[in-house]
């Protein structure tokens, strides 16, 4: 028998769990609605960039128990050593197919803390299913589109190129993590897969061992060159930095012989600022003008911010590790949170959780966003409200009621989530991957600077309508009263 490709387990017990106690009670015919969203912005930074939305749909088209599935599933017992599911759920698995409704966020919009990224509603087993996998592709996309953003964005327009294949998080984590670098902003990739599934462009250099495949240098450059004219981008800092961009000029000068010429050199260690300068006037001495300097060693985007300070003469950034493992961040920590329910033939009903943390007080209700823009079509704030109160004209900071903002009645505005499954099937089209990549561009143009500075950025106002802040004040006290006993 062929192996399973079945997704359809990628997820934690518990959810199954709960969809199993869902339906030994009856429960599978109530309705809910989950929000998934995060609660701080990854890097300290002042945005989150969206992805991995298609590939999520990608999942939920192909969700199906198959016999594999279902068969490991039978195996499970409980601590009486009987089987933990009944043949009765396992039947009900296998006859699934999602009717959920799903909207979103497209891909490459800049998001902030306590938005749904994604709004799940359907049959509540099928809801509870879909979370860990959800979470799973939305999350690590998420983050490693913001890196990139922000890598990008330190790089000041010059191409940042990922090369983090080698040491990304295995076969998935890496063609995930180069796909997001592309929509937060990388020109390039060094991931020939990733290249063949996403469009995305590749670019690459040669390594050490082929300058140490030869005795001298001058012959490693000049046998590379003779190779491949068209793609000649020299690795110089094998044994002496500075005598490896004089070699790589002597190769060069062949080249330009032939008609070619010597498209860039690429520092991997040392001082990169001084050995960038130092390089820069070799060539251009050499009359090399044009030949780019790419600098990799693990980059990000403080050290990359630090080097253009210093006056580093890099044109290319080749950007490995601290990119595609999203440095200083494990995780974007996005949650899943149920926000209403509603029983057969009944009307939908709150649910809330609480916390003694103000920040993990989840938001109830089924919700949308609003983003506003000012005069100029800059990003001026975002609203949360429910959908079926859609009259938003101000925002109630979240942590500061005291605190509200008031936006026009006919300001320029757009809501955020919009539909891409219904009843189960897609009904919106992902567009190519450039154009996510050109949306992610669009959007930080039009957000102020202050707002993305790598370091200590200026807040974004996002806040409840005040219908919306009213209702989630109640329902805290409401909650918290009967929690006592005082109701």
């Amino acid at each position: 028998m062929a192996p399973s490709t079945s997704l359809a387990l990628l997820t934690d017990l518990y959810q199954l769990t709960m969809a199993c106690a869902a339906h030994r009670e009856g429960l599978t015919r109530h309705e809910g609605v989950f929000h998934l969203f995060f609660r701080k912005p990854p890097f300290k930074g002042g945005y989150t960039v969206t992805a991995g939305l298609e590939t999520a749909l990608d999942f939920l088209r192909d969700f199906r128990f198959d016999e594999s599935d279902l068969a490991f599933l039978a195996t499970l017992t409980g601590a009486d050593s009987a089987p933990l599911f009944a043949r009765d759920f396992l039947d009900h698995l296998a006859a699934m197919r999602l009717t959920v409704d799903v909207d979103a966020m497209p891909e490459g919009t800049l998001a902030y803390p306590h938005e749904p990224l994604l709004r799940i509603q359907g049959p509540i087993d099928q809801c509870m299913l879909l979370e860990t996998p959800l979470l799973n592709l939305i999350n690590f996309q998420t983050l490693i589109a913001t890196k990139s953003a922000r890598i990008a964005q330190a790089a000041k327009g010059e191409p940042v190129l990922e090369f983090g294949l080698r040491r990304a998080q295995g076969i998935d984590g890496a063609l995930a993590a180069s796909r997001a670098a592309y929509i937060g902003g990388a020109a390039a990739t060094s991931n020939v897969l990733a290249g063949k599934r996403f469009g995305i462009p590749v670019r690459g250099t040669h390594a050490h061992s082929w300058v140490m495949l030869f005795d001298d240098e001058r012959e490693a450059f000049a046998a590379y060159a003779r190779a491949l004219p068209n793609n000649v981008v020299f690795l110089v800092d094998t044994y002496d930095t500075l005598e490896g961009v004089r070699h790589a000029i002597e190769a060069g000068r062949t080249l330009r012989a032939q008609g070619r010429e010597l498209l860039g050199i690429r520092l991997d260690s040392g001082d990169l600022a001084w050995l960038s300068i130092e390089a820069r006037k070799l060539l251009d001495a050499a009359g090399f003008q044009k030949t780019v300097i790419l600098a990799s060693n693990d980059l990000d985007e403080e050290t990359i911010e630090s080097l253009k300070n210093q006056g580093a003469a890099i044109a290319t950034w080749g950007v490995g590790t601290r990119l595609v493992t999203g440095h200083t961040e494990p995780a974007l920590g996005g949650v899943y949170k149920l926000s209403a329910v509603r029983r057969p033939g009944g009307a939908w009903e709150h649910r809330i959780k609480l916390s003694e943390q103000l920040g993990k007080v989840s938001t109830p209700g089924i919700l949308q966003v609003r983003r506003f823009f000012d005069a100029q079509g800059q990003l001026a704030g975002d609203a949360i409200f429910e959908v079926d109160t859609p009259e938003v004209g101000s925002i109630v900071d979240p942590a500061d009621a005291t605190r509200v903002k008031h936006f026009g009645a006919t300001q320029a505005h757009e809501d955020l989530l919009v539909p891409v499954l219904r009843q189960g099937e897609r009904v919106y089209t992902p567009p190519p991957l450039a154009e996510v990549r050109a949306r992610t561009q669009s959007q930080l143009a039009r957000l102020d600077a202050s707002r993305k500075r790598i370091l200590n950025p200026h807040g974004y106002p996002v806040g409840l309508t005040p219908s919306l802040h009213a209702l989630k004040t109640r329902l805290v006290a409401e909650h918290r009263a009967r929690a006592k006993g005082t109701t």
